[in-house]
């Protein structure tokens, strides 16, 4: 196997994880019930789906300045998600939402 066939597929498998974690998370989106499960969601599309996506495409470039930008940009994903997902779920909070935890025995959500 020559190493151009190996890049390749290390960065299908990983263009291919991050594309199927995106899925996964806008599934999510669509399905979660209240709005803390949906950022749940959107979280997992952040790291689990872009972060494969921007490595494959780094393996892809090869050694070139643009894998130093696409890095750049994968730090700043790492770093600025977490605080958005946080900030968000403080404002919810701030504003009385509520998460739906369970149903009683009358059907009423808490």
């Amino acid at each position: 196997m020559s190493l151009d066939l190996i890049l390749d597929i290390v960065s299908w498998a990983l263009l291919l994880s991050g594309g199927f974690f995106c899925i996964v998370g806008a599934l999510g989106l669509l399905r979660m019930p209240d709005s803390f499960t949906r950022l749940h969601a959107a979280s997992v599309i952040d790291t689990l789906g872009v972060g494969p996506i921007i490595l494959g495409l780094m393996v892809q470039s090869g050694w070139t300045l643009t894998t130093a930008r696409l890095g750049i940009v994968l730090i700043l994903i790492f770093f600025t998600s977490p605080v958005a997902g946080h900030a968000i779920a403080r404002a919810m909070r701030h504003r009385d939402v509520k998460p739906i935890l369970s149903e009683d025995r009358t059907g009423e959500r808490h």
